[in-house]
């Protein structure tokens, strides 16, 4: 089993879209290995909890609501939103010092809600902003989750990599060959990495050539990839024909997206997409289209290609294969070596804090 040193663990993780927790269900998640526990108060604030009864270890989830508090289903002990046991039928009722369960820190934004994983104090300002997902029509944005037989950096660098859209995917959108050409331009800081691509196609991709004013003729297009930690990556992409235009999201038709991997094991992974488009805003019936599509995409062409290259990597090492690297691989690898360095340094910063803690 991968151990949670492996993962970012002092980062915001994606646990759920916020329609998928409702009122009164107890929703439950592998997340980093660790099995979640998540349900609203009655105010709707959200709780993350281990999903284990700390007496016999039975999932909590299997148990049920008494208000804003859950019963574990095997021995109704019972437990609030902080994780402490308020109840026990049993003898006199007196509670265990240890009937305690571990509390999550959790953040609603942007359709989603994000967990805390680590021990560190959770950070608000470590989730980036993303307030294009929160702008316009409920109908102009869409939200989705699949679940993936596939460590989760393999997904990252499906996204880093668009090349591989010119072999991979069909009509909807092709790139008519002219990715796999180009160097892509690469920005890094020192917790991001950007790619960057333009090009022109004729005719443009089709999720763009209807809103554009010669749907057959020559496009100018741009796509821009942006990697955060722990697993985040916002695309934006669009479309101009305007010659004098800027291949920018105002100025194109364009769409922004939210790719954000959580890993479950060491081998699979909760995928969640969101989108944000520039046209056809008020179409419920275009929205629901579009995700349908991306679903088709991803589970008809890219995961099957993603989860045979799990089975046939067998480890989450990818460098110890010894990877023969092309031009189109400089921003995924350039994202699992910061990522590597990320991990690394809160693995150091954890074993100093326990040396500082028994020297005293």
């Amino acid at each position: 089993m991968q151990k949670k040193s492996t993962f970012l663990a002092n980062a915001w993780y994606a646990a759920a879209m916020s329609t998928e927790v409702g009122p009164e269900a107890l929703f439950h998640r592998k997340i980093l290995d660790t099995s979640i526990l998540i349900y609203r108060k009655q105010d709707g604030s959200p709780v993350a909890m281990h999903d284990r009864c700390p007496h016999r270890f039975a999932p909590l989830h299997l148990g049920k609501r008494c208000g804003d508090e859950v019963a574990c289903l095997y021995h109704a002990l019972r437990f609030n939103e902080k994780g402490q046991c308020t109840h026990s039928p049993h003898g006199d009722g007196r509670i265990p010092n240890s009937a305690q369960v571990r509390v999550f820190p959790l953040l609603e934004k942007y359709g989603f809600l994000w967990i805390w994983m680590g021990d560190a104090p959770a950070d608000a300002s470590r989730l980036p902003t993303w307030n294009e997902l929160d702008e316009g029509p409920a109908t102009g944005v869409a939200h989705t989750y699949m679940h993936m037989k596939a460590n989760y950096e393999l997904i990252v660098d499906n996204v880093m990599d668009l090349s591989h859209v010119d072999h991979v995917h069909g009509e909807i959108i092709s790139t008519r060959g002219q990715l796999s050409p180009l160097t892509p331009q690469v920005r890094e800081t020192a917790t991001s990495i950007a790619s960057r691509n333009e090009w022109k196609q004729t005719p443009p991709m089709f999720i763009f050539n209807q809103f554009l004013p010669d749907p057959q003729g020559e496009a100018r297009m741009f796509v821009e990839v942006t990697w955060t930690p722990p697993a985040n990556i916002q695309l934006s992409i669009g479309a101009s024909q305007d010659p004098a235009g800027q291949l920018n999201l105002e100025e194109c038709v364009s769409q922004f997206d939210l790719h954000t991997c959580t890993p479950e094991t060491s081998s699979t992974t909760h995928y969640f997409f969101a989108t944000r488009r520039n046209h056809l805003v008020d179409s419920a019936e275009y929205n629901e289209g579009k995700i349908r599509a991306m679903h088709a995409a991803f589970e008809t062409e890219d995961g099957p290609i993603i989860e045979a290259v799990q089975q046939e990597m067998d480890t989450d090492d990818f460098f110890s294969l010894r990877p023969a690297l092309t031009t189109n691989d400089l921003a995924p690898v350039k994202v699992r070596r910061l990522l590597r360095k990320l991990i690394e340094a809160e693995r150091v910063a954890a074993v100093r804090g326990q040396l500082e803690a028994v020297v005293g």
